[in-house]
């Protein structure tokens, strides 16, 4: 719009430097009539019945040359300022596209955790800047100003708080990509849920978390071949849950195992000198016993590693041998969840044995380079 007036603006100008003078005094003329006719004169300083007569007199003279350049500079500044404006503009859309419109975000987390790995995963891939406080899964000092007392818990801004992992992918991948929603509006699709299970236990639970709230137009650009988004959904729930349950069980598999993992979540997490000491060893044993009890509540083998092997090459064989992600050239949001779970267990015996008794190694390996690199960050909707 600006533009389009001064360009407008730039043509009066050169209308005045072509024109015969007679010709411009009479334009000088119907200007004059149009600004008395339109508003007080007396705003633009044109008061007075001497101040028409002696405009057009200086026109006749050869003074519409000075004016009509002073059109052109007018114009020609404008239309800078304008095309700089433009661009601004533009730039700032595609830097909402890449980098989620300069959203601040904080995420509250347990290093080791594998919802929290997740969610980590997403940001790394598409470059999402964010800031990270560990929390002390003991006393968690850190999250107290909040009801929900689990982690992940993301802030976006000092105010809006998400939870869930993957209701915090969706809602943040929903955001990239359709620039007509804001945040508070995307969250209020995922409608929080609380009931009692089985046990007495108050449980809470988001609807609709493992969908994109897009448009028409825009899921058929994410999602062009059909069945895509079906099997995109469906590998995220079953690696929350069946592939998240099979990591304790094979991490705390036998008791050096169960000792050598919190190791490494002390070494890794935010813990005191005393904190740290009675992790390790009293947490070591109560995982260790812990693990057992999940192992039958799912069903799981005598031998664990077997159950994480067959999940594992049941994910590599879904990918198929034609594609390089589940999302094809570029990773899905299912190619980042179980890449994310499968991480928390790198440094430890049953990654070593995963990544040695499956195929899952050379998807792996691609999935930690774009991770790495922030691949996803040169993507934008429109490109995808």
């Amino acid at each position: 719009m600006a533009a389009a007036c001064v360009r407008s603006l730039c043509k009066v100008g050169q209308s005045f430097l072509e024109a015969p003078s007679v010709c411009r005094s009479r334009t000088v003329s119907r200007l004059l009539g149009n600004v008395s006719g339109h508003g007080s004169r007396s705003a633009y300083g044109t008061s007075g019945p001497g101040f028409r007569s002696k405009l057009i007199s200086s026109v006749r003279a050869g003074g519409g040359r000075a004016l009509g350049c002073a059109f052109l500079l007018g114009g020609g500044l404008g239309l800078y300022q304008a095309s700089k404006l433009s661009v601004e503009q533009h730039l700032a859309e595609e830097d909402r596209d890449v980098s989620g419109q300069g959203l601040k975000l904080t995420m509250y987390q347990y290093k080791t955790c594998p919802f929290c790995s997740k969610v980590r995963a997403f940001l790394d891939y598409h470059g999402l800047p964010y800031e990270i406080v560990e929390v002390n899964p003991v006393m968690r000092q850190e999250i107290k100003w909040s009801s929900y007392r689990k982690v992940p818990i993301l802030m976006v801004g000092e105010e809006l708080q998400l939870n869930d992992s993957s209701v915090i992918i969706s809602a943040l991948r929903t955001f990239m990509i359709s620039k007509g929603k804001n945040m508070p509006d995307i969250i209020r699709c995922y409608p929080e849920l609380k009931y009692v299970n089985e046990k007495g236990k108050e449980v809470t639970e988001y609807s609709n978390k493992y969908w994109l709230m897009l448009s028409e137009g825009e899921n058929n650009v994410i999602y062009p071949e059909k069945g895509m988004q079906k099997e995109e959904m469906k590998w995220r729930q079953w690696a929350d849950d069946w592939l998240v349950h099979l990591i304790s069980p094979n991490v705390y598999r036998t008791t050096g195992e169960a000792l050598a993992s919190f190791d490494y979540i002390v070494r890794e997490g935010k813990f005191g000198t005393v904190e740290a000491f009675f992790a390790k060893y009293v947490g070591a044993a109560a995982m260790y016993v812990i693990s057992k009890r999940l192992k039958s509540r799912h069903n799981l083998q005598d031998d664990v590693r077997q159950d994480l092997y067959k999940a594992v090459n049941d994910w590599v064989a879904a990918i198929g041998k034609n594609r390089k992600f589940m999302g094809g050239d570029q990773p899905n949001l299912a190619d980042l969840a179980v890449f994310g779970v499968l991480r928390v267990m790198e440094g430890l015996q049953a990654f070593d044995d995963m990544m040695k008794n499956t195929k899952v190694k050379y998807w792996y390996t691609r999935m930690e380079r774009a991770t790495l690199n922030h691949e996803g960050g040169s993507q934008s909707p429109s490109s995808l």
